[in-house]
């Protein structure tokens, strides 16, 4: 019996061990698993992926819907057609392994986050209704095979983001609202099979699409112009709904190479044709003889003359070293000393310091030379056009590219930290382990003439002075660049701490929400009744409100609308966000009345804890101003509206007042919304009510534990 006993004993120690060993198989890379149980609690832990959890599993082991692994690493995410709805968090950079990324056809909405799997190869995120722009981090993906963003509401122009993508085979941009015209970078799609750009608004010729290897295009209904190239005449092209010219193409511009040596043939043999003609009788012969070698000559004659011409100008047209030191100080272009001259010969093609100084090519043009202008892409050569000096003293640090691109990593994709329709934001850590915020100025967000008045922008910035204000702490100028750089806020922005937070973020308190509304009101103040002139933010959301350690709120971007060409069109995809007042929307003007309709949707986030717009909720739920104004003043709906994040710890009167300023704020109608600084006596005249010192108030975090730490916290404490 005992040795029944023993095999028993041995079968059940053989099985553990295997279970041990699947489950050692099984475990998920933990930052694998960390980020997707994020991204399920992001997507408001939907029913539809079933085994994912917000709290432990295990994706691999516990074969969790969509995903597969190879060996302990996530390498595919598919989760299309859902219907899943909310956002896709903000931990998928660690998915590095992931190599396939489909949440194609599912309701998220919003814009397409910067932060995704860096490392994929297939990216499919079409038919999501995502609006806004392409995130910058896409142009980062070397690997990146296939991408699909079709059907969504894409807007403004395509970035020059495609020169790392040579893997690149498909790409599907179809069915969005884009504009302007194509890229050069899309030139640089070496293995570029298949293109759709069809349903847009694209502009211009697509002459950068001529030399890729395309097998099938679909342009159609766009407002692309100009002419096919023949290069594209013998591939499926789907050309229809634009306004491409049916006649001859233009000949090349003078001094363009012939397009093939067949060309040149064909006009030879036309020539000798002519010739035989000329054979048919004696005397013709005679004179086409004739009249050949006598064009011959003055052609001779001709040529010899403008090389003599070329050489007697060109040497009276050099001067003495004396001469040149009493050129006027004013030429559009100083001369180069010695040193200039050598610095350029090292970092220059030969050809370009010829041309610079003055030297003959190897081969006699008779054309003279184009005159190259120093313009922002030349970053080798030093700057000869003196900078406007601005019209006031700048507060802030001069920074060089080099100093930035050091602290920045060369601006490098681990740096980025956000990203809006003006530039880029980076992480920069200095030598004095100082770290602050770069924000890269778009080069295509500048028009010209801002462009000059760079510094004079910078100078206003700069005098911009005030607690509630991110600082301006430097700037550079340099190479057509233009950045700001400000301090750093670690908690980030009042946007990500409402609606990206995860399980273990903990949530903002009312006492703490309080304060946040009350220091950007009087950010706003200051900015519209302190600045003369008055400073009109155009762009205020909760994404600008940046949060320091302490949760104090800064405003940030403010000054920054002058720098887009055309503001009201820049921003005008704010109007789609929820943010912007209706005046906005009907004529594209941006006052400080529309601004306080802004302020007042941040409120209601605040108290919320909803998004202004959210195409994922019910129809009558979805514009959060609409759906929440008809309840400001009735108590009872007031306290279903509230963020469920508190937990019913707020007390009723002082939620109620608040609401009072909300429905002030968000009037239909921009005269009866009131100035900022009444806004900011109400919000006072809340605090003290709520019979909060000022110590206290301004130590929230303390005030925020004993808040959290006192469930039976009634209207006599905070109200």
């Amino acid at each position: 019996m005992w040795w029944k006993m023993r095999d028993l004993t041995v079968a059940a120690v053989v099985a553990l061990l295997a279970a041990g060993i699947l489950v050692v198989n099984g475990d998920t890379d933990p930052n694998d698993a960390a980020a997707l149980r994020v991204m399920f609690q992001s997507l408001n832990s939907p029913g539809q992926l079933s085994k994912w959890t917000a709290n432990g599993g295990d994706p691999c082991g516990e074969s969790w819907k969509g995903i597969t692994c190879s060996g302990s690493r996530v390498t595919e995410i598919k989760i299309s057609g859902l219907q899943l709805t909310g956002s896709l968090g903000y931990q998928l950079t660690s998915l590095t392994a992931v190599t396939i990324f489909d949440i194609s056809n599912n309701n998220l909405g919003n814009q397409i986050p910067y932060q995704l799997p860096p490392n994929v190869q297939q990216l499919n995120l079409a038919g999501n209704g995502f609006s806004g722009g392409i995130p910058y981090s896409i142009s980062q993906m070397a690997s990146l095979k296939y991408l699909n963003l079709g059907h969504n509401q894409l807007q403004g122009q395509l970035g020059d983001m495609f020169g790392q993508l040579s893997s690149l085979s498909t790409l599907d941009l179809s069915f969005n609202a884009l504009t302007g015209d194509l890229p050069e970078s899309l030139s640089s799609l070496s293995s570029m099979n298949n293109m759709y750009l069809q349903s847009n608004q694209f502009t211009g010729t697509i002459d950068v699409l001529a030399t890729l290897p395309l097998e099938n295009l679909n342009i159609a209904s766009n407002h692309f112009s100009g002419w096919i190239p023949d290069q594209l005449k013998n591939i499926n092209l789907q050309k229809d709904g634009n306004s491409f010219n049916s006649g001859p193409a233009p000949p090349p511009p003078p001094g363009t190479p012939p397009s093939s040596k067949a060309n040149r043939n064909h006009k030879s043999g036309g020539s000798g044709n002519q010739s035989d003609k000329g054979d048919s009788g004696g005397g013709s012969k005679k004179s086409g003889i004739g009249a050949g070698g006598v064009a011959g000559i003055v052609i001779s004659i001709l040529v010899v003359g403008a090389v003599v011409t070329f050489f007697i100008v060109k040497k009276r047209s050099r001067r003495s070293s004396t001469d040149i030191e009493k050129l006027d100080d004013n030429q559009p272009f100083a001369p180069l000393a010695s040193h200039e001259v050598q610095e350029m010969k090292s970092t220059q093609p030969s050809s370009t310091v010829n041309t610079i100084m003055h030297e003959p090519p190897a081969s006699i043009n008779l054309r003279p030379p184009p005159q190259k202008s120093f313009d922002e892409d030349d970053f080798s050569r030093k700057p000869i056009v003196t900078k406007k000096v601005p019209k006031a003293p700048i507060n802030a640090i001069s920074y060089s590219i080099a100093d930035l691109q050091m602290a920045t990593d060369s601006f490098s994709i681990e740096t980025l930290i956000g990203e809006g329709s003006i530039g880029r934001v980076f992480r920069a850590q200095f030598d004095d382990g100082k770290v602050l915020a770069v924000k890269k100025i778009n080069s295509s967000s500048l028009s010209s003439h801002l462009s000059e008045d760079f510094m004079d922008i910078v100078s206003d910035i700069s005098q911009l002075r005030h607690p509630n204000v991110t600082e301006l702490v430097g700037y550079c100028s340099e190479h057509g660049q233009n950045l700001l750089v400000y301090e750093f806020h670690k908690n980030g922005s009042l946007h990500d701490l409402l609606h990206l937070s995860d399980e273990y973020s903990k949530p903002l308190t009312w006492n703490t929400r309080v304060k946040i509304a009350l220091g950007t009101a009087r950010a706003l103040e200051y900015l519209h009744e302190v600045c003369s002139p008055s400073v009109v933010h155009k762009n205020f959301k909760s994404a600008n409100i940046l949060l320091d350690t302490e949760l104090n709120p800064h405003l940030s971007d403010c000054g920054l609308a002058s720098f887009v060409s055309d503001a009201d069109q820049a921003l005008n995809h704010n109007a789609g966000s929820g943010y912007s007042a209706p005046e906005v929307a009907m004529s594209g003007q941006y006052t400080i009345k529309s601004d306080v309709y802004s302020f007042g949707v941040v409120m209601l986030e605040l108290l919320s804890g909803r998004t202004p717009f959210d195409s994922s909720r019910p129809r009558t739920e979805q514009s959060l101003v609409r759906w929440a104004t008809p309840q400001l003043h009735d108590i009872d709906a007031l306290s279903k509206m509230v963020d469920p994040a508190l937990k019913g710890l707020y007390p009723v009167k002082s939620l109620s007042r608040f609401a009072d300023v909300i429905a002030l704020c968000v009037q239909p109608e921009p005269e009866f919304r009131p100035p900022m600084s009444e806004v900011v006596q109400a919000l006072v005249r809340l605090v003290q009510r709520a019979n909060m010192s000022k110590r206290t108030f301004g130590n929230e975090q303390g005030a925020a534990s004993k808040q959290t730490d006192n469930p039976e916290m009634t209207d006599d404490h905070l109200a």
